[in-house]
């Protein structure tokens, strides 16, 4: 058994093929599904969210229409690959405040809420996940062939 590389060299990975890219592009549009949602109704409910909230962040205004407006940003960027890079750490700085101070599941004594939140939480802590795996992998290797863009920042 020979040992593998530690890494890929670098001309190995300077651009996808069409079909790498095409599934790259289908996964990206799949990622953001869920966000596509969740910003929808942070602007068709935007008193609700402004009331969730209040108590909560110190301008509560901000999380109905603005948070959705963000999320749409973020959705374009990532799935146009206009800086789609950035669009993932926008979705990052969504997720971050959103889990802690929306799913303390902890704080909980009924048991069914209790679940209910601790599934929301670690939702978003996958969600968190897969942000930080797409920006290594955007800054490293690139969005594909189906980007504007492409990428803002390297950490080649």
């Amino acid at each position: 058994m020979t040992p593998r590389p530690a890494a890929l060299p670098r001309e190995a990975v300077v651009s996808l093929s069409t079909t790498t890219s095409a599934i790259f592009l289908v996964g990206r549009i799949l990622f953001v599904a869920l966000f596509v949602v969740s910003a929808q109704g942070h602007i068709a409910n935007h008193a609700r969210y402004v009331t969730t909230a209040r108590g909560r962040i110190p301008v509560p205004y901000v999380a109905g229409w603005p948070v959705g407006a963000w999320l749409i940003l973020a959705i374009l960027s990532i799935v146009l690959g206009i800086w789609p890079d950035v669009g993932v750490l926008m979705i990052a700085a969504f997720l971050i405040p959103t889990t802690i101070l929306f799913h303390p599941f902890w704080t909980f004594s009924d048991a069914a809420q209790r679940r209910t939140q601790r599934g929301s939480f670690f939702r978003n802590i996958s969600l968190l996940g897969a942000t930080l795996a797409l920006f290594a992998f955007l800054t490293t290797i690139g969005p594909g062939l189906f980007a504007i863009t492409g990428s803002l920042f390297s950490l080649r």
